[in-house]
């Protein structure tokens, strides 16, 4: 297995130091990832999860197909015994063997895309870095190389749709919203069987062992992954894969299908549906453009690959996030035009501080600290930490520019972008606003997450960056 791994990652270990300190007298900043150990409290949250997670998702959907997108009605129903759970369930569109084949036909077709199209968009799109790029160095000290295709993929893939939409007619264009049930359920069948033969996969045939992470607990590797970079074979990475496709570049095509159908059903489509798209197909661009980016990430550095990821990227990410295209179709709403540029500059000023904040960071990295932000040279704070293999490495956090403000500013920006979302549905329903509240919650979540990895990893040098960047997210409030 070792061999195989040497094809596709570089290990890069440090001699140990001068002193010739031990790696066990070093200062313990080396681990970081995930807790080896769950509390009763976390136990009982993923288990929680993994039981009812397909029916939340279910429920926000069927929501929309039989009460008008209310998210209480249901619930007033069965109180009042005006229905029950089985009279909801049978009212809802099941598995289909239709749904089933469009369904097996798209990952397929993005599978072949990811796998057997290497990118050649890099070589003429100014500024686009795609192609083979390296990750960055993980806990056991390798560096994976990746095929960077994903801008590649979403171009062919909305060329084929509009394509499709305007001259070929082999399918309506309304496909997605059509199905949408049913696919749904297609999509649990994948995500559960991919986090299940992953988790399986960690037992036997790992890819490298020395990345696998086991708490004692079973619900707890399968729902959050025990391999950290799953493969098969050279290129086909578990957690790219999935991450970027099939949910995300579903993602404006679950949108343009949404807008289809309000066209379809009403005669025009609103200005609230056109926002929507534009808005979302920017964040879903920018993931692309940035793919290599993407690789330095939260996802790809730190998070296993399990049920979190495998699941979510198949059935949480496409229906949840979708939600405010859905809500449209059911309820065309016309922004007023002071309302309509309003969302217009909150999505747009949410867009530019995420991606300033990130290029922020991504600038500093490459170019070691040797550059200019905001009209100075960055300001840091110098750490070091250690890897599985006993490697000594340093590492940069940058204190300058938007990274002096709050220590994930970024995420502030995102959650300005998701704000937008939710607004440009009006004000009738509660539902479109889920996305900014499971937002708020994942992003504050991940802050307390990153930053207890980040002081574990970094030790006393993580104190002295928090002491010199006090707020997380909103400068003097949080």
């Amino acid at each position: 297995m070792k061999s195989a791994v040497t094809m596709e990652a570089t290990r890069r270990r440090t001699q140990p130091g001068s002193n010739g300190k031990s790696q066990e007298k070093m200062e313990q900043s080396a681990q970081w990832g995930r807790a080896w150990e769950v509390d009763w409290f976390s136990l009982m949250s993923v288990v929680g999860l993994l039981l009812f997670a397909p029916f939340i998702v279910f429920y926000f959907v069927m929501a929309c197909d039989q009460y008008q997108c209310s998210v209480t009605e249901p619930l007033l129903e069965l109180y009042q015994g005006k229905a029950t759970l089985f009279s909801i369930w049978a009212r809802a569109p099941s598995f289909t063997w239709a749904a089933a084949k469009i369904y097996a036909a798209w990952v397929a077709f993005q599978l072949f895309l990811y796998m057997c199209v290497p990118d050649v968009t890099h070589k003429f799109i100014p500024g686009y870095v795609g192609g083979v790029q390296e990750g960055a160095l993980t806990p056991a000290g390798l560096v994976n190389k990746y095929e960077i295709n994903g801008l590649q993929c979403w171009l062919i893939t909305h060329a084929l749709w509009l394509a499709n939409a305007n001259y070929f007619h082999w399918f309506s264009p309304t496909i997605i919203f059509d199905h949408w049930i049913p696919l749904m359920w297609c999509a649990n069948i994948l995500g559960y069987a991919v986090s299940s033969f992953a988790f399986v996969k960690a037992y036997f045939f790992p890819t490298n062992s020395e990345d696998c992470k086991f708490t004692g607990n079973v619900f707890y590797n399968y729902m959050m992954g025990i391999e950290f970079n799953p493969r098969i074979g050279k290129w086909f990475d578990f957690k790219l894969f999935f991450n970027g496709r099939p949910g995300i570049v579903a993602w404006t095509l679950i949108n343009l299908s949404y807008m289809a159908k309000q066209q379809e059903l009403y005669g025009h489509v609103t200005n609230s549906m056109m926002l929507v798209n534009v808005l979302q197909a920017i964040y879903v661009l920018d993931f692309f453009w940035n793919e290599t980016w993407y690789l330095k990430t939260i996802d790809i550095c730190h998070d296993h690959f399990g049920w979190y990821l495998g699941w979510g990227d198949c059935v949480w990410l496409p229906y949840l996030y979708t939600l405010q295209g859905l809500y449209l179709v059911y309820h065309p709403v016309q922004l007023s035009d002071p309302h309509a540029a309003a969302v217009l500059l909150l999505g747009l000023v949410g867009y530019y501080i995420f991606r300033s904040t990130n290029h922020q960071k991504d600038l500093f990295r490459r170019t070691g600290g040797n550059c200019s932000i905001w009209g100075r040279k960055p300001t840091y704070i110098e750490c070091s930490y250690l890897s599985a293999d006993g490697g000594t490495h340093r590492s940069k956090l940058l204190t300058s520019g938007f990274w002096g403000v709050a220590r994930h500013f970024n995420y502030t920006g995102d959650l300005m972008g998701s704000l937008a979302y939710c607004a440009a549905c009006g004000f009738g329903h509660v539902l479109p606003y889920f996305y900014i509240v499971y937002m708020t919650i994942l992003l504050v979540h991940r802050c307390v997450r990153d930053e207890h990895r980040c002081g574990s990893k970094y030790g006393k040098d993580w104190r002295r960056y928090t002491d010199t960047v006090s707020y997380r997210l909103i400068p003097g409030l949080f």
